[in-house]
């Protein structure tokens, strides 16, 4: 039970969360920012340097890990997922509002169809958020963590398809023990019906969809800086949130939790803290798929498994066994390999 309970620690809020950029920068860099890539043939995260690279993907991990522990904490004391998810994207727009009225960025002028490309995309991200919850209710922990690692594979995918890029043979072989090592990390009860090994797929395929356009919007023919994304699509996805919090039962949830004494100031506090961490790892999160690239980030999605795993061993005694054990470290080794890969086509780019 122990083990179950620190692999679902990973399964928060799917830190699918927001989208994410951080634009508290100053201006010379927020201007190359808004500048094209250097070379038509090469992508921008093989012209951005190692050291930014890293400081990025940092803050990521830091921030990602923090709100996916504390979501927990807070589902366990209070079950209202889509509500704790309108308070990061209200938190969000709430934040980029207040930099965009400092003067810390300026909006740029779109087109009606540019605009429809933002509602797009807020709806992309609620409804991933929605068959991801649907889902994991009609699957086991394990299985739906297993499909979740694949998800580096359909974003090659998606990038081969959709835009005909293609990577190198040793990142594709990376591939394999990234997978594999998550695959053991999280091993245990396997079990799925019809319906719900569909919706996981498509948990999988829109998470791999979301990622690769949050990317395209930064770095395609938009060239949007990340917190005008962040600005132009949270206050959409915070409203479609409350659409879906009310047809889930969740206000009435709500009157529940009040009359029961559950809202404490502890508890409160709580939320607005969870909020203001999820704003900064929104920030931060759509700046590290601008710098470091979407197959990037979604290799840190697979290590994110591995490392909430080793926090539940860490933080709540959570006990694991020799094969979970064994998965963590090919999980890390195909890590570190990607990243070798990743740094020697950078050289190769230069």
């Amino acid at each position: 039970m122990d083990a179950q309970r620190g692999r679902e620690l990973q399964d928060s809020v799917d830190s699918d969360h927001v989208p994410e950029n951080h634009e508290l920068l100053d201006k010379d860099e927020r201007d190359v920012e808004a500048q094209e890539v250097t070379s038509t043939t090469t992508p921008l995260e093989y012209t951005v340097s190692t050291n930014k690279k890293l400081t990025y993907l940092g803050l990521y991990f830091l921030l990602n890990l923090s709100v996916t522990l504390s979501n927990k904490a807070l589902l366990r004391a209070i079950s209202l997922p889509w509500l704790l998810t309108f308070s990061h994207t209200f938190a969000t727009s709430i934040g980029c509002s207040m930099l965009l009225a400092t003067g810390q960025m300026k909006l740029s002028t779109l087109t009606g169809r540019d605009n429809l490309i933002l509602v797009a995309f807020s709806t992309l991200f609620t409804v991933n958020i929605a068959i991801s919850n649907v889902s994991l209710a009609l699957v086991s922990v394990p299985f739906h963590q297993v499909m979740r690692s694949t998800c580096p594979v359909m974003t090659i995918f998606i990038y081969r398809v959709a835009y005909g890029r293609t990577y190198d043979h040793e990142t594709y072989l990376s591939m394999i023990p990234l997978i594999i090592g998550v695959g053991l990390a999280t091993f245990g009860d396997y079990y799925f019906s019809a319906i719900g090994f569909t919706l996981t797929l498509l948990g999988v395929i829109l998470a791999s969809v979301k990622t690769v356009a949050t990317n395209r919007l930064m770095t395609g023919n938009l060239k949007l800086p990340a917190m005008e994304v962040l600005i132009r699509m949270c206050p959409l996805a915070a409203i479609q949130c409350l659409f879906y919090a009310a047809g889930s039962g969740e206000f009435a949830k709500v009157r529940e939790f009040a009359n029961e004494g559950a809202f404490s100031t502890g508890i409160l506090v709580s939320i607005i803290g969870n909020a203001a961490m999820a704003f900064g790892l929104n920030l931060v999160s759509f700046q590290t798929n601008k710098v470091a690239g979407a197959l990037t980030i979604s290799v840190c999605g697979n290590v994110k498994q591995c490392l909430t795993i080793l926090l539940g061993i860490v933080l709540f005694n959570v006990q694991v066994g020799i094969v979970n054990g064994i998965g963590m470290l090919i999980a890390s080794a195909g890590a570190a390999y990607y990243s070798k890969v990743e740094l020697d086509r950078k050289k190769a780019a230069s």
